[in-house]
């Protein structure tokens, strides 16, 4: 059996692990045992992360509210229990950068919040829109179409070139040549005369 050598594919693999391993503090990025095994660490911590990342904001989101709620003399259980009996639904997230970039809308909200607890009901405000925009119809204005007015002279060539390839050439009937009656009876005599035989004599020894 012949030796068969697997050096080039190991080195793939290695090399395949190694590149995985790139940042990765000392020998976690230069030894290949060592890389290996952080590698396979990594992929599960990242599995499990990828989950957990979302609970960390959403406590984040959380804080921020709170903090929010305090300035305006309210906890953020009563705050989002206000707000679910004013049966307005707005996300975490969205709160926590209301809470950042405008403070008035904010504490607007923690207002409908304190009476919904107080049993008074929230209707929004109805909006009305201005019968002239609805009505409003954009009018695309067309450019008038401008005819031009033909060359005369680029007319006359194109009208004589037409009138060139439209003509048609007269045909020339070709008549078949004439052979010389001189010729004919001396073509006749030639299959005519037949050559003398010639006798071949027996060859003597």
């Amino acid at each position: 059996m012949t030796r068969v050598k697997t050096g080039s594919v190991t080195r793939a693999r290695h090399k395949k692990v190694l590149k995985q391993a790139k940042g990765y503090f000392g020998s976690k990025h230069r030894l290949y045992r060592t890389a290996k095994e952080q590698v396979m660490h990594s992929s599960v911590y990242a599995y499990r992360d990828r989950k957990q990342n979302k609970r960390n904001f959403r406590k984040l989101w959380i804080t921020r509210i709170n903090a929010a709620c305090r300035e305006n003399n309210i906890s953020y259980s009563k705050f989002i229990n206000g707000l679910n009996k004013a049966e307005l639904l707005i996300n975490r997230k969205m709160l926590s950068e209301l809470a950042i970039d405008n403070p008035k809308a904010f504490s607007d909200l923690v207002a409908i919040a304190v009476d919904a607890l107080n049993g008074k009901e929230y209707k929004p405000k109805e909006i009305k829109v201005k019968e002239q925009d609805v009505t409003k119809k954009t009018v695309i204005k067309e450019k008038p179409t401008v005819k031009k007015e033909p060359n005369t002279t680029t007319e006359t060539k194109k009208t004589s070139t037409t009138k060139k390839s439209t003509a048609k050439k007269p045909v020339v009937k070709k008549e078949p040549k004439k052979v010389s009656e001189s010729k004919k009876t001396d073509t006749i005599k030639k299959s005519t005369v037949k050559k003398p035989a010639v006798k071949k004599e027996p060859k003597t020894k």
